[in-house]
């Protein structure tokens, strides 16, 4: 094949990808919002006709033969085209190892898992899900096997989420934060419940929460033109282009914290795709370059920007105007004490940042155990239960509480767990190399955040994919990932907030 011809092919080919994609994502986000639940029926036939669309469109002699000539004239590629047929070649290696039939009915398939998980988690019974995760992680097995036969499975899933990452590189990881963490958490935890926080229970009505969430998208300059905001049963955020970003929250009259924290970790994951660079638009690099790098801004937002002292001396003016009685014997500092109060906790969404690896761990071994065939579905909710009280040392009431609390695994999600965790030691090495440049505390407390977002932007976002995930940390830091500064950075916060 001609090289201009197998160009032109490609990029016809990538329009139209980009198209469905962008339809899929429509639909995806409707059936989490809006949708009536029976309306997963269609949603599935859909799929599953796109589905087939997008498998012949790529799966093909023809194709092979586009990428394989650009491929082997990739000098003669501009830095972003050839970071795309690098991308889609990796892709369609996956997808070329697995049946057209087997994939329709897989992505199919789907639609119906995530009303099983909202069902099941809703009436508290796994055993509604139980069918759906089973035939999920029977297919993450079957396609590592097919694609990487001589790589474990769960190294080969990890590397799809982070490339390069892999089991050896986590355990290591997760090591050094226990290493770490586990003698602070407990030196905390000796200190007793020193931290009031009753007031974060007390009731707050919906319909002003969701103007506290009008506020602090407008604090964290979101441009709504660009960002809307909507509810889910469990929060995501969903990117069509950088001038379409969709991120939810679920609101609980109870607990302002949990929305509060919600908003601003999908906005942190918002900021990212607003800001990847207008030469990507319509490309396959617009978007972040890994989870753990996404996770690594949301993170950053939610936690070292979102629950600092000059980010509450920010926002809690507006609580106090919005919610007068209900925190009209609360101080600034209380509230700031309040939402950084380190205690094992149930829900890993409302955990805080002392513990929160613990709840990753959790997921880990739990995926790891699946794909190596060493636990059943079934057994699940138990070893869960098991592992909540060996490592945060708490009892799990309820499988909505335990099991059934993230979202993931009903997407086929499996390996994105450890993002979290990584992103949140990302996002501490990387806001010390803000901190050399710029008066971070001081831009926070007048309402500057956009000039920590511009600098995000000029070292990471603007880049979407076309740095890979080790270089776009390095290229911000200067240096490449060490955890120790996310152990640095907790120890300090929590020895100040506990008088350690």
């Amino acid at each position: 094949m001609e090289f201009s011809t197998a160009l032109e092919k490609f990029k016809e080919v990538t329009k139209l990808s980009n198209a469905y994609t962008y339809a899929m994502g429509i639909l995806t986000f409707d059936g989490e919002t809006a949708a009536p639940k029976n309306a997963v029926m269609g949603r599935a036939k859909v799929s599953e006709i796109f589905s087939e669309i997008t498998y012949k469109l790529t799966v093909n002699d023809e194709y092979f033969e586009v990428l394989d000539t650009l491929s082997a004239n990739s000098e003669k590629l501009d830095a972003i085209t050839a970071r795309e047929v690098e991308l889609s070649a990796q892709a369609l290696d996956q997808i070329r190892h697995i049946d057209m039939e087997e994939f329709i009915n897989y992505r199919g398939m789907l639609a119906y898992s995530h009303n099983a998980w909202i069902e099941a988690k809703r009436s508290d019974d796994f055993s509604i899900f139980a069918p759906y995760l089973e035939k999920i992680i029977a297919f993450h097995r079957r396609v590592a096997s097919l694609v990487a036969p001589d790589m474990d499975p769960y190294d080969y899933w990890l590397d799809q989420y982070e490339q390069g990452l892999t089991i050896k590189m986590l355990e290591a990881f997760f090591e050094k934060v226990r290493e770490g963490l586990v003698p602070l958490i407990k030196r905390v935890a000796e200190k007793g419940d020193i931290i009031r926080s009753d007031f974060l229970e007390r009731s707050c009505p919906i319909e002003l929460q969701r103007k506290l969430s009008d506020h602090l998208m407008q604090v964290m300059h979101i441009d709504r033109d660009n960002c809307a905001i909507a509810e889910s049963e469990h929060p995501f955020t969903l990117e069509m282009n950088k001038n379409d970003v969709r991120i939810t929250t679920h609101y609980f009259e109870d607990n302002l914290a949990s929305n509060l924290y919600t908003v601003i970790h999908e906005g942190g994951h918002a900021l990212y795709e607003l800001n990847t660079g207008d030469e990507l638009i319509d490309t396959a690099l617009a978007g972040g370059t890994s989870m753990s790098v996404h996770e690594a801004q949301s993170r950053l937002y939610e936690n070292i920007i979102g629950r600092s002292e000059n980010f509450i001396s920010l926002i809690f003016p507006k609580i106090k105007e919005l919610f007068p009685e209900q925190y009209k014997d609360v101080s600034e500092h209380e509230f700031y004490l309040a939402v950084n109060r380190a205690q094992p906790s149930l829900i890993r969404t409302d955990a805080d940042e002392l513990t929160y690896s613990m709840h990753i761990m959790v997921r880990y071994e739990l995926e790891k155990r699946m794909l190596h065939g060493d636990i059943t579905v079934d057994e699940l909710p138990a070893e869960w239960n098991r592992l909540y009280k060996e490592y945060l040392g708490i009892d799990v009431p309820s499988n909505s509480m335990g099991i059934l609390q993230d979202v993931h695994w009903s997407g086929g999600l499996i390996g994105y767990f450890p993002s979290y965790a990584i992103g949140s030691a990302y996002g501490a090495q990387i806001v010390e190399s803000i901190k050399k440049e710029l008066d971070f505390e001081d831009l926070i407390s007048n309402n500057r955040i956009d000039e920590i977002t511009a600098w995000l932007t000029e070292k990471i976002y603007k880049y979407g994919r076309l740095l890979k995930p080790c270089d776009a940390v390095k290229q911000a830091t200067g240096n490449d990932f060490d955890p120790k500064y996310y152990i640095d950075y907790l120890t300090e916060k929590y020895s100040e907030i506990y008088g350690l």
